[in-house]
């Protein structure tokens, strides 16, 4: 199928883009990757009478790597962030997320912004954003703002952007020595969004964790913190965590939706099971024997 016609605009500066979304309104759409977007506008699931392409706003390629923080622009593509060593070892949380992420030809057109913006709960990079605390810089008619993931996201394809407003770039932290992380996920086809799936990691010194992040995704109408999970986990012996029961823990209070992949009782059962996996292997990446 086709799109409906639709006004194409491609602008080259952040300016330029707030501009054309203040002066065009709701019938404006950004278009980032384009990954999620294009397949609903061609089976006219949406519709939209201006797309407004960032594809060429070079501003919002930008990747800076400092001591203690990694600054992606929104149009960083996802493949960049599989390839490039540098992010890797600045956020290897992100990295592990990616090669999750559909398959290698979304990621080689989808961007870090575009999925994080689009906020589907089933996605890694909302998760990945909520469980290393990023700041989210947003850009609109009014000026730039920055957002804590935690409160980015308000719903299912839901986050506080306004009509004119768009992400600009995501900073992440960086945890530094002693650190392990990891991310599993179920899903019924290599590629599918996950049915459950868990963003985890962990900071070890002299054997005791020091810091713990527990993010789910496909478990509610937004990715998830465990934060309850996290805190049962500080000052714990790295090499004595019962990873199954934190796994428990982490779901505990969760009450995920029921659709044509899994109940949520199943749902539930997924979640522990893919904490408990991450964990270890988060413990494990530690350099926890």
């Amino acid at each position: 199928m086709k799109p409906a016609p639709f006004n194409y605009y491609a602008p080259t500066t952040t300016d330029e883009v707030c501009t054309l979304l203040s002066d065009l309104g709701d019938e404006a759409k950004v278009l980032a990757g384009g990954q999620s977007l294009v397949p609903m506008l061609n089976l006219r699931l949406a519709r939209f009478e201006a797309l407004v392409d960032l594809g060429r706003v070079e501003a919002l390629r930008r990747v800076e790597v400092t001591g203690d923080r990694l600054t992606l622009g929104a149009m960083v593509r996802q493949c960049d962030v599989e390839e490039r060593d540098d992010i890797g070892a600045a956020v290897p949380l992100l990295a592990a997320a990616t090669p999750l992420i559909g398959h290698f030809q979304i990621r080689s057109r989808g961007t870090v912004g575009g999925s994080i913006a689009h906020a589907d709960p089933a996605a890694e990079y909302p998760a990945v954003a909520l469980a290393l605390d990023a700041e989210l810089e947003i850009a609109g008619g009014s000026g730039t703002r920055t957002v804590a993931a935690r409160d980015f996201f308000l719903g299912t394809w839901d986050t506080v952007l306004e009509p004119d407003e768009i992400l600009a770039s995501v900073t992440f932290p960086r945890w530094g020595s002693g650190s392990g992380f990891a991310v599993e996920e179920v899903a019924r086809r290599h590629g599918d969004f996950a049915i459950a799936g868990a963003a985890v990691g962990v900071r070890v010194q002299q054997g005791k964790i020091e810091q713990a992040t527990i993010a789910l995704f496909g478990m509610g109408p937004t990715p998830l913190r465990a934060t309850e999970a996290e805190q049962s986990l500080v000052g714990l012996e790295a090499s004595s965590v019962d990873a199954k029961a934190i796994g428990a823990l982490a779901v505990a209070t969760m009450d995920p939706s029921e659709d044509l992949h899994a109940s949520s009782q199943l749902r539930r059962r997924i979640g522990a099971t893919v904490v408990s996996r991450a964990l270890g292997r988060a413990i494990q990446e530690a350099g926890v024997a």
